[in-house]
């Protein structure tokens, strides 16, 4: 008897390795992929906008990066004692003006940088729906919980997204042409626009992107929220707040991830190096027992053999940490 839906992930061709350099951008479940890329010790670099979820926000963003805006206080607003930026994450508010613009500004070059050499794009997309300023009609990545008078929720049309991520890709591909871009739609159900308004958004996002995916040569899909909603379909697979999937549904997607982004060879060293990681955070009963200098020295012997063999690998902390440096 067959308890799930059966559903055909077309595998990445060429697949992921440790030698690539991945960006990640998007809503909140693009921080699942890729806190799981870092704690396997990828090279990434993850949000550099922070969490951003509307259609308009995130390719504006990537052409941000591409330029390598530099913000200007006037660029910044005061709010709840502290300055914002409408099109960044509330983590890079600051009371101090000078302080907020450093640290956006130094994301913006890390990101030009990094997504000049970088081989992958991660984006997931959460919801259609974006907000703008009534004043000037200026799109809004975060509302920094101002007052909701100050905005119009707009509910992008099909055309609306494509004609925006179109632009962006364009532009990524003269600005890095060895760039390969995954799409993704968030599982996470966004229940506060609605469930039929939630629906509507997520179906208008997959439209578009598999749009996309059909007109650009190096763009692919991977589909997370089907993985969620189609094939696990049950709400055990949800938080207490029926919104977010749990630590199960997240696996779930990781495994499938993973199966569809890396060879075998890749999974391989992904294992041996998750064992290291795992070993790095034992707490010892008794740190000065010949068992745990044996524990180290073991793990130290397994570290130093990796960091030979995958020398481009950044294995400092737990080369560390077991030769008892740290």
């Amino acid at each position: 008897m067959q308890f799930f839906s059966a559903i055909d992930i077309k595998k990445v061709e060429p697949p992921i390795n440790y030698n690539h350099k991945i960006l990640l951008a998007g809503s909140c479940f693009i921080e699942h992929i890729g806190n799981f890329l870092a704690d396997a010790k990828f090279n990434i670099l993850q949000n550099p906008n922070g969490i951003l979820f509307d259609p308009i926000s995130l390719p504006s963003s990537l052409i941000s990066y591409i330029q390598n805006k530099q913000y200007k206080a006037e660029d910044l607003f005061y709010l709840n004692e502290v300055w914002n930026s409408w099109q960044h994450h509330s983590r890079f508010s600051n009371p101090d003006v000078n302080a907020c613009l450093k640290n956006i500004n130094q994301s913006q070059t890390s990101a030009y940088s990094f997504l000049k050499e970088a081989d992958w794009l991660f984006v997931t997309l959460g919801s259609a729906f974006s907000y703008k300023l009534i004043g000037d009609f200026s799109n809004v990545a975060n509302c920094h919980k101002a007052p909701a008078q100050n905005f119009i929720k707009h509910l992008n049309t099909i055309e609306e997204i494509i004609r925006a991520f179109d632009a962006a890709i364009h532009q990524l591909f003269q600005f890095n042409n060895n760039l390969k871009i995954i799409f993704t739609i968030s599982p996470v159900r966004h229940l506060r626009d609605g469930v039929v308004e939630n629906n509507r958004s997520k179906a208008r996002l997959i439209e578009a992107v598999h749009h996309l995916v059909n007109k650009f040569e190096k763009l692919c899909y991977f589909p997370a929220y089907e993985l969620v909603i189609d094939v696990l379909r049950d709400y055990r697979f949800y938080d207490v707040d029926l919104t977010h999937p749990n630590y199960a549904a997240t696996q779930f997607v990781l495994e499938k991830f993973s199966d569809t982004c890396f060879n075998n060879e890749t999974k391989k060293l992904m294992e041996e190096i998750k064992k290291l990681v795992i070993a790095k955070k034992h707490k010892p009963f008794n740190p000065q027992s010949e068992l745990h200098k044996k524990f180290l020295v073991q793990h130290l012997s397994k570290a130093k053999q990796i960091q030979s063999d995958y020398p481009y690998l950044d294995l400092v902390k737990e080369l560390e940490y077991f030769s008892g440096s740290k």
